[in-house]
């Protein structure tokens, strides 16, 4: 990462999953089939090209730490800060960011399909048959998912973030991270028409997104890191208005059973936080005193309610994944090594 508040993340040192049918536009699925296993995403240090990619088989719990090599042989890795990834449909898009592209694998056995040239991709979100994936450049790019190539572009500002899809638009965090003094906007993209239609004003630094089934949006601001605090906004997707803004330290996390299951390592917070989606009270999700160092994303396991956390510790020696059931207590625990800051986890099934 290339910014003041990328680089301020690598130096301390949504997902969308959906369910593949006959193609990749058939996508419709109400109830979660059986988990096989989670790739584990480990983004590692900037500049040193030791991004990883891990697959935690479920049935026996075992990890493969470098799997992209181990079912690609001769492959060089997966490339310079893996920053997201999404299952969609029967693909894995990787997004690596100082490689310059979204690496497509098939999402059954990491089997390598296609690279996919993009600027300083940041975060994806997959639906109606594209994925998109914002941009440094200022943009947010669609790819086509039966072609794998780039099919559209539309800006929508400096350094934009996180990523969301509510109510047939896009809502992107510009985050400004290489200007002066941050953005403070979500811009609003319609999925019809792919051009820009609205911006909102939110936090200043906003940087995740995620939306429930409610037609809310939720948007985490990081602050400046010294005298402008991080917060959570919500957002009407309805209306595209601001109905609650209020100063908390989140830094990603997803909806979950009608609450926001919060983390916040990189920011000084060494929880797991349940947040009312109401007046955002905040109450522990860990319930028997498990410590993680460093919270650093976390998703769900839909057909069981499995909650992984990923834990950076100190971005330096490998992470580790944490199993907890859906009342906060421990199932069990796994390193990634050989990877470094795990950041992402995803559900192929």
């Amino acid at each position: 990462m290339t910014m003041k508040k990328g680089l301020f993340k690598w130096l301390l040192p949504l997902a969308v999953i959906l369910n593949a049918c006959s193609k990749d536009d058939d996508v419709v699925t109400p109830v979660a089939p059986k988990a096989t296993g989670a790739y584990i995403l480990s983004e590692g240090n900037f500049g040193q090209n030791n991004s990883k990619l891990g697959f935690f088989t479920i049935a026996t719990g075992t990890f493969a730490g470098d799997f992209l090599v181990q079912q690609n042989p001769g492959s060089t890795g997966l490339g310079d800060t893996g920053n997201d990834m999404v299952v969609y449909g029967s693909k894995l898009y990787v997004i690596v960011n100082n490689s310059n592209n979204v690496k497509v694998l098939n999402a059954a056995d990491g089997k390598f399909l296609k690279d996919i040239s993009i600027d300083q991709p940041r975060f994806a979100a997959g639906t109606n048959g594209k994925i998109y994936v914002s941009s440094y450049d200022g943009t947010v790019k669609s790819i086509d998912t039966t072609a794998l190539s780039v099919s559209g572009s539309v800006a929508v500002g400096p350094n934009p973030e996180g990523i969301a899809v509510s109510n047939n638009n896009l809502y992107v965090a510009i985050s400004g991270g290489f200007n002066p003094v941050f953005d403070s906007t979500v811009s609003v993209v319609s999925l019809a028409t792919f051009t820009e239609v609205k911006k909102i004003k939110v936090g200043s630094n906003p940087y995740c997104v995620a939306a429930d089934n409610a037609g809310n949006v939720y948007v985490g601001c990081t602050g400046n890191y010294f005298d402008i605090n991080p917060s959570l906004v919500k957002i009407n997707a309805g209306t595209n208005t601001v109905i609650k803004s209020a100063d908390t330290t989140v830094g990603r996390f997803i909806t979950y059973n009608n609450q926001l299951l919060v983390t916040g390592g990189y920011l000084g917070t060494a929880k797991v936080r349940l947040l009312n989606t109401t007046d955002f009270a905040a109450t522990n999700f860990v319930t028997d005193g498990t410590a993680i160092t460093n919270p650093y994303s976390v998703n769900v396991n839909e057909d069981n309610g499995d909650v992984y956390v990923t834990d950076a510790k100190n971005y330096s020696i490998s992470g580790e994944v944490f199993r907890f059931d859906k009342t906060g207590k421990k199932i069990s625990s796994f390193t990634t090594s050989p990877g470094v800051s795990p950041n992402k986890v995803v559900f192929v099934r």
